[in-house]
């Protein structure tokens, strides 16, 4: 079978990498345009386009989709089907409708649930106990197509978003290659979502990341997972931000949100609720992240909140 392949992200590496070894015909990728990183700004390709130019696959990268130029590289590429993973971009109608089995999408969560940018860091943040990815066939609404198969995870206690992030992206490429095999057989039965139940997961952005104390223990545990790697949770100690990138719960009671209930080699704070977390990693600003009890060592703490 031709396939073509829309992707950017990390998350896209594992299905694409899944088509080669499945030997399907990647007639192409597209990926959006190389962006400039790092402090010198160097130009850097997406991790799609990286892996699709180790396998001599041709890359396309447009700009725009609805000009009409996207669509000729689609003519060119000539699919059978489009698989899209966290592309970034919105397809038009006429692509959407050119490969003969259509455009497929793999979105981290169990639609209608988290529809949008950030499905992933959301579920967490909103404490959910599972997710999944769905296999979607797409049409021009934002994740609104129908459903066509789905698999689930359990999101343990102290899961955060980078191992959510990596073990969603396998569960993907595997359920991709479950549907890919199922369209051409015939098997899919298409689910129409529930769009009364649809609630969306929008870009996370660094005012996501004061912690609230005055939330409860749990809500501040799943602030903390949810935001790990990008932006980050963050609180005042002493006047100083410092980033949190781990925690667990733990026994303890404090009198007031924030308040440092222990500090003798473990890290231990009070939340709205009375009960506490236990920071295990931290970084103050300028510095590496490091464990609670190095941090300890070598910052003695006299504030007795966070902010």
């Amino acid at each position: 079978m031709r396939v073509a392949f829309m992707g950017t992200p990390d998350f896209a590496v594992p299905c694409l990498q899944k088509l080669i070894d499945l030997d399907y015909q990647v007639t192409g990728v597209f990926t959006q345009p190389d962006k400039p990183k790092g402090r010198h700004g160097i130009l850097t390709p997406p991790p799609v386009k990286e892996l699709a130019l180790k396998y001599d696959i041709p890359v396309y990268q447009p700009t725009k989709m609805k000009d009409g130029t996207a669509l000729e590289m689609v003519k060119e590429a000539d699919p059978e089907v489009i698989i899209v993973v966290a592309y970034g971009k919105i397809l038009p109608k006429e692509i959407l409708e050119y490969p003969k089995y259509g455009c497929i999408n793999m979105h981290a969560s169990l639609l209608p649930k988290l529809r949008g940018a950030a499905p992933i860091q959301w579920s967490i943040l909103n404490g959910f106990k599972k997710t999944g990815v769905t296999a979607m066939q797409m049409d021009e609404g934002l994740d609104t197509g129908d459903m066509l198969l789905t698999s689930e995870i359990e999101i343990t206690e102290n899961m955060n978003a980078e191992e959510l992030h990596d073990a969603l992206s396998q569960m993907g490429a595997d359920l991709m290659a479950e549907t890919i095999t199922a369209a051409v057989e015939g098997k899919l039965n298409p689910i129409k979502q529930n769009h009364d139940e649809f609630t969306y997961a929008s870009m996370l952005s660094k005012e996501l990341s004061p912690i609230d104390w005055s939330k409860s223990a749990q809500e501040i545990h799943n602030h903390i997972r949810g935001l790990y790697g990008w932006p980050c949770a963050t609180a005042k100690l002493s006047g100083k931000t410092v980033k949190i990138h781990q925690s667990i719960m733990c026994d303890g009671k404090g009198s007031k949100p924030g308040e440092i209930v222990c500090k003798d080699k473990k890290l231990v704070v009070a939340c709205g609720d009375g009960k506490c977390i236990e920071i295990i990693t931290l970084q103050a600003e300028n510095k590496k992240a490091m464990s609670a009890s190095d941090y300890l060592r070598g910052n003695p703490i006299t504030a007795e909140c966070f902010e």
